[in-house]
């Protein structure tokens, strides 16, 4: 006798070819009945043989579709119902949204072979997609992911097109984001002052290869945004575009046409082959070493030893890439420190005196967002995501949230990212940038006003970071404001450490929290960046920092070094500080260091106070660049070379006496890239010292400084086995993970 069964599936299950897939396992096991998308996830009634259906209800489970991620599922008992076929049904949004958000997937191998395919209609077609590939998020405007709820809308599909759609053998059967030439989205070659160049898909590519060839900057609108491309290997366009762009010494990404090419130039390791060829592609930064190629490095990434490299992820990239026979620069679309750009009349207006030509298309771009990026350490492969956004956001899957409030945390105003409780499931955006940019601050405004209009809730609580001074606090004051919500700030620091409890679970534990950055708002009003943290029973305590030693001139002491060094230099510097500063400066500087009150404990201010005293900066160009001059000057190390600078590490870290004994082997002629490699050791040398007199068997790490994958690989090699390390893995450990954090120590908690 059949039996009739409800399973529902709840997770990253829409927009990944799941009705489609279960669809075609119910008919293979001879099943009837209903799968249907709904605003909490996958709805199948099935009806059949108990037998029958169990087996078809395990093998969905081990064997789901590939992009596919489930986090719940039920199955239970109906009264009998009859079907006299298997069908997929039309979604029904009975209540609010209660699923994960779909992020991008790259171009999918099978999609890649029909657009270089002779015998197929998608020939040289841009945006070919399948169940499996193509964007998600960037054009999602509602969920459920149906058709109508995205910018692909505006395409209605053709009779070919349909009949894929429609067909349960056909792997578009059901895929939202199905076009082809007939009825798609269409391309066009413009040159700078708007005239068009080319539209035919065919012409287009070889068209820009040519371009870029020739020595132009193309800005080319792909599927999440625009990037700027030029030839990586023409070191005077990768000049001209630093200075238009505004952008003098930060790397460029490069792109590179294939793995075979990539791999004939660069050494990769097997972790990095997977992360650039994954369905979420990301930009990897990798050490140049035995380099073969000849991409103009000086001009990419000056004064580094590393690269960061991507392969192509959308139809356009592909079909270009299959015209190049060299890299490119594929950078975001915008003018350094602004959002990167999706809308055509904007590109136009900003970008204009930018590049030399545009490729447009007429696809609504609704979430604009900037490549991922991530970099594995040299020695222990330890995954470090620098940027968290295409293909990661705006889903996080891992943490453990039990709350009825709706909660949105605004997160920090440096590498600023909001996060949304709004349901069973947390949201994450895409890094958004730095607040202080009004374009950027647009992007955030409109970023929390979208997740609000998607979700349709309101946040009941709403979570900011402590410091008066920034935009999101601010902005998540009249936001709580206007709709009567809890405001709750939280101190900087200990959301970094709330993160990396949360990333791990970890709040039934007892943890070192270990967090080093540049700047943070402190609850004693100093700016704290070096802090030794306790957690146990939802309490966190400040139980030692990096002694506190003079702030200088606010935000300008991010910039520039030179005053790191003036402020924690003895008198014996003097003549070192006299080749930095003029005399005027010199007095002015040391009579404001005499009465000044502000201190700080920030180890980011201490890697620029040793970049400058070591004469590899005295200025930041983009945020951090002191710090990766520093790990940029070690290409390997032995550990037993290394000396700590600290005569009592167990106790804490003291700059002055760091500086002090690091100044005194540079006098003595000792070699730069050792002194670098003794100042990290100390770091972690120390770190570790601490977590055994304390007695700590855990020891989690965040702040940006833990991006310095040599720092992280000479703590691994230190700790004790019985010391457990934890490590940012799906968050990146800088600010981006403020507003996860704000989340987690706002449910965890107490004091």
């Amino acid at each position: 006798m059949a039996s009739t069964y409800k399973i529902t599936i709840s997770g990253q299950v829409q927009g990944v070819g799941f009705r489609p897939f279960v669809y075609g396992l119910a008919k293979s096991f001879s099943l009837r009945g209903t799968v249907s998308n709904n605003e909490e996830g996958v709805i199948i009634i099935v009806m059949g043989n108990k037998d029958s259906i169990q087996n078809f209800y395990d093998k969905l489970l081990k064997n789901p579709p590939p992009v596919s991620k489930i986090k719940n599922r039920a199955i239970i008992e109906l009264e009998n119902r009859k079907f006299t076929d298997f069908n997929i049904v039309p979604s029904n949004k009975n209540g609010q949204l209660n699923l994960p958000l779909t992020p991008d997937f790259a171009i999918c191998d099978d999609c890649k072979k029909d657009i270089q395919d002779p015998k197929n209609r998608r020939l040289n077609y841009p945006f070919t997609t399948c169940v499996n590939c193509g964007p998600r998020w960037a054009i999602t405007n509602t969920f459920p992911f149906e058709r109508d709820h995205t910018s692909i809308a505006n395409f209605p599909m053709c009779d070919e097109c349909e009949k894929e759609y429609s067909n349960p053998a056909d792997r578009r059967f059901y895929s939202q984001t199905n076009t082809c030439h007939t009825c798609g989205i269409s391309l066009v070659l413009l040159d700078n002052s708007g005239n068009t160049i080319a539209t035919t898909s065919e012409n287009i590519f070889k068209k820009i290869a040519k371009l870029l060839a020739e020595g132009n900057i193309v800005a080319i609108k792909n599927t999440g945004g625009y990037l700027l491309c030029c030839n990586a290997e023409n070191e005077a366009v990768i000049k001209k575009l630093r200075i238009k762009k505004n952008r003098p010494n930060k790397p460029f990404a490069v792109l590179f046409p294939s793995m075979e090419f990539l791999q004939n130039d660069l050494k990769i390791n097997e972790l990095q082959r997977k992360s650039l060829t994954s369905s979420e592609r990301p930009i990897n930064i990798i050490p140049l070493g035995n380099y073969k190629g000849n991409i103009a490095l000086n001009s990419v990434a000056p004064g580094l030893n590393q690269l960061g490299v991507m392969l192509p992820y959308s139809g356009i990239l592909q079909l270009l890439a299959n015209e190049l026979n060299f890299p490119i620069i594929a950078t975001s679309g915008n003018i350094h420190s602004s959002p990167i750009i999706g809308n055509n009349a904007e590109a136009f207006e900003n970008l204009q005196q930018v590049a030399d030509y545009f490729v447009q298309h007429n696809l609504e771009i609704s979430h604009p967002q900037d490549d991922s990026v991530v970099k594995f350490s040299a020695k222990f492969n330890q995954q470090v995501l620098f940027r968290r956004a295409r293909g990661y956001a705006p889903n996080y899957f891992n943490a453990q949230l039990n709350s009825e409030e709706k909660i949105m945390a605004m997160g920090a105003d440096l590498k600023n990212s909001i996060a949304f409780y709004p349901n069973e499931y947390l949201y994450v955006s895409q890094y958004l940038g730095n607040l202080q940019n009004f374009d950027v601050y647009n992007r955030f405004t409109a970023t929390v006003n979208s997740f609000i209009s998607i979700f349709e809730k309101q946040p009941e609580v709403v979570l900011a970071d402590k410091h008066p001074g920034y935009q999101s606090t601010q902005f998540g004051k009249e936001l709580a404001k206007n709709n009567k919500s809890k405001l709750v700030e939280i101190q900087h620091h200990k959301a970094h450490f709330s993160a990396i409890l949360g990333e791990h679970q970890l709040f039934s534990e007892k943890v070192l929290g270990v967090i080093f950055d540049g700047t943070g708002y402190g609850d004693d009003g100093n700016i704290w960046g070096g802090e030794f943290f306790d957690y146990e029973n939802n309490e966190i305590k400040r139980i030692n920092h990096i002694e506190y030693f003079d702030w200088l001139l606010g935000d300008k002491m991010a910039k520039e070094p030179r005053l790191s060094l003036l402020s924690l230099a003895s008198d014996d510097m003097l003549e070192v500080l006299q080749e930095k500063f003029t005399a005027n400066e010199l007095k002015t500087y040391q009579t404001l260091k005499n009465t000044n009150t502000l201190k700080t404990s920030s180890i980011g201010r201490l890697f620029d106070a040793v970049a400058s005293l070591l004469n590899i900066t005295d200025y930041n160009t983009y945020e951090g660049e002191a710090a990766i001059l520093l790990e940029n000057s070690i290409s390997s190390y032995d550990i037993k070379s290394c000396k700590s600078y600290l005569s009592a590490p167990e106790k804490g870290i003291s700059a002055t006496e760091i500086i002090k004994n690091i100044y005194a082997d540079f006098q003595n002629g000792n070699p730069t890239n050792q002194l670098i490699l003794n100042f990290l050791y100390t770091l972690a040398y120390s770190i570790v010292a601490f977590a055994k007199t304390k007695n700590y068997k855990k020891i989690a790490f965040s702040g940006g400084v833990f991006q310095n994958t040599t720092l992280v690989d000479i703590i691994i090699e230190l700790a004790p086995k019985e010391i457990k390390l934890y490590f940012h893995k799906d968050l990146s450990p800088n600010d981006e993970n403020i507003s996860f954090g704000q989340l987690m120590y706002y449910l965890n908690i107490t004091k």
